[in-house]
């Protein structure tokens, strides 16, 4: 057995959505509204539905008010755009998810825009992202908030710590190099085109791997005692024709080296619908003053 520590990411979440449910209870009892969160999910996707199901459940669980929309894969942009107006208006919901990817025939770039940046709990509005940029108040995407969470949990005060993240995606790689810096950490940003990935990896006290093509990141690329944070979710097959959930990083190798790291499953996914709600908790709050 490695030494390195197996930060559970199960555990963290659970307090999280424990912590929520206290809140909205208490929210409850002062007779003050209950928080609502909207799902729009266009498609039969299996993935996406699930995710979709788990995000209503958890909501549900925690005391908030869930309505759900799953519209056919060939709905339009307009009929889309039209119902992101309505939950825009509709005061019993806080915070709006729109599941990705969206079918060809959307420009999900519109549709993301056409959330109102007070009910966008998933943090992929430009407002947001701006104001994640310039250090104002605004939501942040809930897998690198949740990235954050777990680092913290292990190395509570990061400044100065050299930062290095795998991957340059709006939803992941971008903001958490954004919410490291806010850490006061020293940040590089390397994604698939980086010359000598390997020695930019090796220099990291902090490596989160966002790229998205499994056990890329080999133990030889790891410092010895870096948290190494996977947010890699990759299936490939496994034994007997059965397939199985991998991350980006080469998990049993790594274990050797780091000195603590996110598995897959069980790391940083229940930490990306336990920020979600917290976001939505939170953006019930600030409506209702």
């Amino acid at each position: 057995m490695s030494g390195a520590r197996v930060i559970d990411g199960q555990a963290a979440a659970a307090a999280i959505l424990a912590e929520v449910a206290g809140r909205i209870a208490s929210r409850k009892r002062r007779g003050a509204t209950a928080p609502g969160l909207a799902t729009l999910l266009v498609g039969d996707d299996p993935a996406s539905q699930s995710y979709v199901r788990s995000k209503n459940k958890r909501a549900s669980e925690a005391g908030m008010r869930s309505f759900e929309h799953a519209l056919p894969a060939n709905t339009g942009e307009a009929e889309l755009l039209a119902l992101i107006a309505s939950l825009n208006r509709d005061a019993a919901v806080h915070g709006i998810l729109v599941q990705l990817p969206l079918p060809a025939q959307i420009d999900s770039g519109r549709v993301i825009e056409s959330v109102d940046p007070a009910k966008d709990v998933d943090g992929f509005h430009p407002l947001n992202q701006g104001r994640l940029l310039s250090g104002g108040p605004g939501f942040v995407p809930c897998t690198p908030l949740g990235c954050l969470h777990l680092i913290k949990s292990v190395l509570p005060a990061p400044a100065g710590a050299e930062a290095v993240v795998v991957g340059r995606s709006n939803i992941v790689g971008k903001p958490m190099a954004q919410l490291l810096l806010r850490e006061s950490c020293t940040v590089t940003v390397a994604h698939s085109k980086t010359r000598d990935l390997p020695s930019v990896c090796r220099r990291a006290d902090i490596l989160v791997a966002a790229l998205g093509r499994p056990r890329m990141i080999q133990a030889g690329w790891i410092k010895p005692g870096a948290i190494v944070i996977d947010v890699g979710i990759n299936r490939v097959s496994g034994a007997q024709g059965a397939s199985r959930l991998v991350g980006d990083v080469d998990f049993e190798g790594a274990r050797e080296i780091a000195g603590a790291i996110t598995p897959v499953p069980g790391g940083v996914g229940p930490m990306t619908i336990a920020m979600l709600l917290r976001n939505t908790l939170e953006a019930c709050e600030r409506a209702g003053g």
